[in-house]
């Protein structure tokens, strides 16, 4: 009998063993189309053009957490370049004024690495300085709190003067649609502690890029305490570019139901001798509630004698939250004094629930004063009794609503 004649079906191999596109796209293309996701955070392309971006789908690796369809008018759209309304203190030894894009104070502390940043670069008209001169410590504190619902850009340049001793408060409260940038330059000896508290009104959208310079034998302690706000991305990059420079970068946030709340931190050692410490931790409560962490820590091989360890702690408060948490470690040189990463989410603990209600606290009472430690010592590290007094009130105000195993 005559076997029917079988039309043969060409067999696509990657398919056949499961292979299917990378959620980067490109990587199984041929020629100049093939693409290689970028591997590690020093790599990445930088530039202040917003034209040298390519367009934010949501698959890339610095994007695939944020819900981007939200922040579509931040990213392409028409943004409002001109002053932001807001306030600082009149003290002795800091300064305040508007300069020109054009100004040379403005560039030295880094630059954009994704569209969002590169968008607000390009749509400012004048950037906002604040200088600290003075030697003996002072505390500044600029308020923005009526921006408004229409897109907005912004761009911020923070000065240490050599050997000066600075805390520069940014508070943001009210409405806003804003994507900025703001530069932190740290002077050679200089010691100043940046604190940016986001506090926004329940629809407000926050893209944020950090930049920092640390001189010589400088110390820089960046602080990022985000409790209001739809969405808030802040993404602090720390360079240690100079023999024996210091950098903290701590963080403490509450995110509730349908809150998401990001932050990328970038550590990097690029000098002999440098140390740093990364400890931001987040509690998180309410059907949706979001929390992104990415902490990338960079020891280059010019970083001798470096000293590094990063964590992020997350406190599930209930149900139905998400919280991201990914550390990751390079070093370039086997030449440092230490280095590592830890990073954790969880209920609360058990044994200090306890220990709490053995002595007469009430369970939720017990929870409540568990959360609260547990977030205020980033808090009181803020270095102002004034607004870290604020922020303890805000905590609790978060933790009347409900905190449930």
């Amino acid at each position: 009998m005559a076997l029917a004649s079988v039309e043969e079906t060409p067999v696509n191999e990657t398919a056949q063993h499961g292979f299917k596109a990378h959620s980067d796209g490109g990587w199984d293309a041929e020629g100049a189309a093939k693409h290689v996701p970028v591997q590690t955070r020093s790599a990445r392309f930088t530039s202040t053009e917003v034209g040298d971006f390519a367009a934010v789908t949501g698959r890339e690796a610095n994007w695939k957490y944020t819900p981007v369809a939200k922040i579509e008018h931040l990213l392409n759209g028409e943004l409002d370049g001109s002053r932001t309304p807001l306030s600082v203190t009149e003290v002795a030894g800091v300064s305040s004024e508007w300069i020109a894009r054009g100004d040379a104070r403005i560039g030295r502390a880094g630059a954009p690495e994704e569209l969002g940043a590169a968008a607000a670069w390009s749509a400012f008209g004048e950037a906002h300085l604040v200088t600290v001169s003075s030697e003996e410590p002072v505390t500044a504190i600029v308020s923005r709190d009526s921006l408004g619902t229409a897109a907005r850009a912004a761009h911020t340049v923070i000065e240490a003067k050599p050997n000066s001793r600075g805390l520069v408060i940014i508070e943001n409260t009210g409405d806003a649609q804003l994507s900025e940038n703001v530069e932190i330059v740290v002077g050679e000896g200089a010691e100043l502690t940046v604190v940016s508290v986001q506090q926004w009104a329940d629809s407000a959208l926050h893209l944020a890029s950090h930049y920092a310079s640390v001189g010589r034998d400088a110390t820089l302690k960046h602080i990022v305490v985000s409790l209001g706000g739809e969405l808030v991305r802040l993404n602090p990059s720390i360079h240690l570019d100079h023999e024996g420079a210091n950098g903290e970068a701590l963080g403490a946030y509450f995110a509730d139901a349908g809150q998401h709340l990001e932050h990328q931190v970038y550590m990097d050692h690029d000098a002999p001798h440098t140390r740093s410490r990364v400890n931001y931790k987040g509690a998180l409560q309410g059907e949706g509630a979001h929390t992104v962490w990415i902490g990338d820590v960079l020891i280059r091989n010019s970083a001798t004698g470096t000293d590094s360890y990063e964590q992020n702690r997350n406190l599930v408060l209930s149900e139905g939250t998400r919280a991201d948490s990914i550390p990751n470690l390079e070093i370039e040189t086997g030449d440092i004094e230490g280095a590592g990463h830890a990073s954790a989410t969880g209920r609360f603990d058990d044994e200090h629930i306890f220990y709490l209600r053995s002595r007469g606290i009430s369970e939720d009472e017990a929870r409540k004063l568990v959360v609260h430690g547990f977030l205020l010592e980033v808090i009181q590290q803020i270095g102002d009794t004034e607004t870290e007094d604020r922020l303890r009130a805000a905590v609790e105000a978060e933790l009347a609503e409900s905190v449930r195993a």
